[in-house]
């Protein structure tokens, strides 16, 4: 998987590439970790228009992003989901837990 991060505004972004599998945990938590100590960040986009497939582990990445934008009062987004991604989220129930757009 690829990991892309940039900064717009008051906005970080997090673009995804290829399979989201646990493998890329630490590569991943990373990123995460890199744009929420951004100064001005009030809002983190995930996006998954790129991303082919989601493990359960990856699933699991997303809800640790989640209890750390929480704990940080960042607003979270997950942008762009398609395919077996997007029915991956579906079953999961995140759209009671995230924004998914």
């Amino acid at each position: 998987m690829q990991i892309a991060t940039k900064a717009e505004g008051q906005r970080a972004i997090i673009r995804l590439t290829g399979r989201f599998e646990f493998s890329a945990h630490k590569e991943f938590r990373d990123a995460v970790e890199r744009v929420m100590q951004l100064e001005g960040i009030a809002d983190l986009v995930i996006d998954l228009m790129d991303v082919e497939y989601v493990d359960s582990s990856a699933l699991g990445m997303l809800l640790m992003v989640r209890e750390r934008t929480n704990s940080a009062k960042l607003g979270l987004t997950l942008a762009n989901p398609r395919g077996m991604v997007r029915q991956a989220l579906d079953i999961a129930h995140f759209e009671k837990l995230f924004v998914i757009s």
